[in-house]
């Protein structure tokens, strides 16, 4: 219907190869995100681990202390 000129035919090119780095430049945005995603996934678990521990610390040294005391209110009467 329509002829194909050489300025069609070259835009009709130009448009595929632009599709295909569209798609490529996708591909790659998806995988850097999740990329991202699963490191801050990772320290916030890493983070979080190391404020359980230090919670866990800090409890074993209050029931210590509240044992010392007790202990030692015990022992004075």
């Amino acid at each position: 219907m329509f002829p194909s000129t050489p300025d069609a035919i070259a835009l009709a090119q130009l448009h595929d190869q632009a599709k295909r780095e569209a798609r490529r430049l996708r591909r790659e945005a998806v995988d850097d995100f999740w990329r991202g995603a699963d490191a801050v996934w990772q320290r916030s678990l890493a983070g979080g681990q190391m404020l359980a521990q230090r919670s866990a610390t800090r409890l074993r040294a209050r029931l210590a202390r509240r044992a010392n005391r007790s202990t030692s209110t015990t022992s004075k009467a």
